[in-house]
């Protein structure tokens, strides 16, 4: 009798930002916590960039970073424990895209595609924000975002209005 298959590991994208609070120290404890349990192997931090909101109501500027890992658990598991990360930084979800304390997103996970209200993968809007391609692309220059193409491509389409390298801020690999 054979063991049964390890399931496949992939890479994951998870996209960070906060403009409520202390905007750095919020992106690190969601570092720090994604990676608190198993399941995830952190691969690498994107510079940190402060950046302009987009939609919703005045608010102020955000701070912005990617961070990879790789992973074999199912994606769904990966969002739960984004909402929990979320939820336990006092993440309101009251006002659509109004300020928040912390967010996390899934960007990628593999190549997979979902098209499920709950979870849509690829991000259904990563391909048209500065703020997640700008980070994404320092640390992934040859990235791609499933059925939409190449990261470096789609930061060239939008541009970099509104999305500035932070100075003196980067994260740390988790504790």
């Amino acid at each position: 009798m054979t063991a049964p298959a390890a399931p496949a590991r992939r890479r994951v994208v998870l996209a960070l930002g906060s403009n409520l609070g202390s905007r750095l120290e919020n992106l690190q404890g969601a570092v720090d916590a994604l990676f608190d349990a198993l399941g995830l192997d952190f691969r690498a931090a994107s510079p940190v960039y402060e950046t302009a909101p987009v939609g919703g109501p005045e608010q102020p500027d955000y701070l912005n970073a990617v961070i990879t890992a790789d992973t074999a658990l199912p994606s769904r598991a990966i969002l739960d424990r984004a909402h929990g990360v979320e939820e336990a930084f006092g993440r309101v979800r009251e006002v659509t895209w109004g300020p928040r304390t912390l967010d996390v997103d899934l960007i990628v996970c593999g190549d997979e595609i979902s098209d499920d209200p709950g979870l849509t993968l690829p991000h259904p809007r990563a391909h048209e924000r500065a703020f997640v391609l700008a980070p994404w692309h320092d640390i992934e220059p040859d990235a791609e975002i499933p059925g939409r193409g190449r990261v470096d491509e789609l930061l060239t389409a939008v541009g970099l209005d509104g999305v500035r390298r932070a100075r003196d801020s980067g994260l740390q690999p988790p504790a």
